[in-house]
C-alpha cells in the first residue's frame, strides 16, 4: 500500500489549518444544499447498512443520511468535536482519508465534495480497500465542470463561504483515478439544477427537470465497486424453469442443461398448462435421477409469479432463469455462471441484440421494441442494458433475498419478472453485465407474450420505473 509523501502531508496541513479556523456551523445556504444531497444519498444508501463518511466535516450531512451505524473521520479536530457534539450515536475520528486506519468494514463509504480537497486522490481510493469487503459500495458527489464558473463568481460575490485551495477533477478524471485505485464504477448520474430550497421551485427544477438536462446539473454522484481480483470459489447454481404449454421442451431443457459448479439443480414451475406440460415435468424427474430436479405448480399466475416461487425454493449461490421455450439455448448458460462467479458483475443480463439470431426468432416490430426498451432502460438504469426483454437473468441468492427484502419500493408490479430484478438490482447498485446470447427459433408450441397488451404493460411499467430511480 502507497504511503503518504511529504508533499501530501504539507497539503493535508493546509487544508486542516483552513478548517480548524472555519465556523462549525455552516451557513442556510449550505445546510439546504446538504439537505439536498442527503435526499439522494438516501436513495442510493440502503437503510440497513454501515456507512463511513470520509471528509465528515461538522457531521451536517452524516446525521441526515439514513443507516444503521455511522462513522466519520475528518482532518480537523475541531470540526470532529462538533460531529460528536451533532450526532452522538455516531462514532468519529480525526483522520484524512490519504493516512485512513480502522480496523471495520463498512458497507458504503461516503466522500461529498471532498475529492477536490485531497491531497492524493488516488492514495486516497486505494486506502479504502482497507475498510471495503466485496460487497462495499463506494458512494460519492463532486461538482461538475460546467459550473466552475458560477461557483467563482458566488465566491466573488460572496454568496459562497470562502474555501481552501482545491483542483478540479472532471468526470473523465474521477473514471481514471477509480481505475488507477482498483475501484470499477457501477453509474453515475448528474442531480441539482437549483441547490437551496426555494419556495417548491427546487422540487420542480431537481426532481422533474434536471433528469432531463443533466449536462446542466451542479453535482455528479458516482457509484463504485471494488475492482480487485476475488479468489475463484465454485458455487453451486440453481435454473428456474418457468413453464406453460411447454411439454415438447421438457426434456430438452434437462439434457441440454450442463452442469456448472460445485453443482446444479433444476426447478421447474409448471403454470396452468393446458397440454400435459405438468406430466413431462414429472416423467423427467423420475427419468433423470442423476439430476437433481425439482418440481412445483403455480397458484398464482404469470411468469413473474413462477419466478419468485422457483427462487425462493432455490438452494444454490447462483440464481439464473432459463425460459422453458428454449429460444435462449441452455448451452449458453455457463456464459452467466462464469460473469458472476469471477465476479466481474453481480448481475448478469442475457442479450439477444448482438448475434444473428434465427430468422422467425423474432419478428421485425418485437426487434424495434426490445432496441427502443434497450435505450430507455440504458436511460433509467444508468448503466447499458442491450435488451432488457430476454428471459434470461442470473443473480447471487444473497442479493436476490436483498431485492425481495426491498420490493416494497417498487410493488408487486412485474408480471414478467425481468423488470422486478432489473430495477431491485439498480435500486441496490448492483453491477449489470450484458451476456450476450445466439437466439433460436421455437421447435415447440407458441409464445405466451401478447404483443400489443403486453407492449402497453411495459410502457406502463416504464414510467413507473422513471417515477421510482429518475423523478425522485
Amino acid at each position: 500500500m502507497p504511503t503518504a509523501s511529504a508533499l501530501t502531508r504539507q497539503h493535508l496541513d493546509k487544508i486542516r489549518d483552513f478548517y480548524e479556523a472555519a465556523p462549525a456551523d455552516l451557513t442556510w445556504s449550505a445546510r439546504s444544499y446538504r439537505r439536498l444531497l442527503a435526499h439522494y444519498y438516501n436513495l442510493l444508501i440502503p437503510g440497513e447498512a454501515s456507512v463511513l463518511e470520509i471528509g465528515c466535516g461538522a457531521g451536517e450531512l452524516l446525521a441526515r443520511v439514513r443507516a444503521a451505524r455511522k462513522v466519520g473521520i475528518d482532518l480537523s479536530p475541531r470540526q470532529i468535536e462538533a460531529a460528536r457534539a451533532r450526532l452522538p450515536a455516531a462514532e468519529f475520528h480525526v483522520q484524512a482519508g490519504e493516512l485512513l486506519e480502522l480496523e471495520e468494514k463498512f458497507d458504503c463509504i461516503i466522500i461529498s465534495d471532498t475529492l477536490n480537497l485531497a491531497a492524493d486522490v488516488q492514495l486516497m481510493l486505494e486506502r479504502l480497500h482497507t475498510v471495503s469487503h466485496g460487497n462495499t459500495r463506494l458512494v460519492f458527489n463532486c461538482f461538475s465542470s460546467v459550473w466552475r464558473p458560477v461557483l467563482a463568481v458566488a465566491g466573488w460575490l460572496g454568496l459562497r463561504s470562502s474555501q481552501p485551495q482545491s483542483s478540479w477533477i472532471s468526470t473523465a478524471d474521477v473514471r481514471n483515478l477509480l481505475q488507477l485505485s482498483d475501484w470499477q464504477p457501477v453509474f453515475s448520474q448528474l442531480r441539482l439544477l437549483l441547490p437551496v430550497r426555494c419556495l417548491g421551485l427546487d422540487v420542480i427544477l431537481n426532481r422533474f427537470l434536471a433528469p432531463l438536462v443533466g449536462w446542466f446539473c451542479l453535482t455528479v454522484f458516482c457509484v463504485a465497486r471494488p475492482a480487485r481480483p476475488r479468489p475463484a470459489v465454485a458455487r453451486t447454481v440453481s435454473v428456474i424453469i418457468p413453464a406453460r404449454n411447454e411439454a415438447g421442451n421438457i426434456e430438452a431443457a434437462v439434457t441440454r442443461t450442463p452442469a456448472m459448479g460445485a453443482g446444479t439443480e433444476l426447478i421447474f414451475v409448471e403454470g396452468h398448462s393446458r397440454d400435459d406440460t405438468w406430466a413431462q415435468i414429472q416423467r423427467v424427474q423420475r427419468e433423470f435421477p442423476a439430476r437433481d430436479i425439482r418440481i412445483m405448480q403455480q397458484t398464482g399466475r404469470g411468469k413473474g409469479d413462477a419466478v419468485r416461487l422457483g427462487f425462493a425454493a432455490a438452494t444454490g449461490d447462483i440464481l439464473m432463469i432459463l425460459d422453458a421455450d428454449l429460444t435462449m439455448p441452455p448451452e449458453e448458460l455457463p456464459k452467466f455462471y462464469d460473469v458472476l462467479a469471477s465476479g466481474r458483475a453481480e448481475f448478469a443480463n442475457g442479450v439477444r441484440l448482438v448475434y444473428p439470431m434465427d430468422e422467425e426468432a423474432m419478428q421485425f416490430l418485437n426487434l424495434c421494441a426490445n432496441k427502443a426498451f434497450g435505450i430507455i432502460f440504458t436511460w433509467l438504469l444508468g448503466q447499458p442494458v442491450k435488451d432488457t426483454l430476454c428471459g434470461t437473468k442470473a443473480l447471487s441468492r444473497a442479493h436476490y433475498g436483498r431485492i425481495a427484502a426491498n420490493r416494497a419500493y417498487f410493488g408487486d408490479f412485474d408480471p414478467f419478472g425481468d423488470f422486478d430484478l432489473l430495477f431491485g438490482a439498480a435500486k441496490l447498485n448492483l453491477k449489470i453485465a450484458d451476456v450476450p446470447i445466439r437466439y433460436k427459433e421455437r421447435t415447440y408450441g407458441t409464445t405466451n407474450i401478447q404483443r400489443w397488451s403486453h407492449g402497453w404493460l411495459l410502457l406502463r411499467m416504464v414510467l413507473f420505473a422513471a417515477r421510482k430511480l429518475k423523478f425522485v
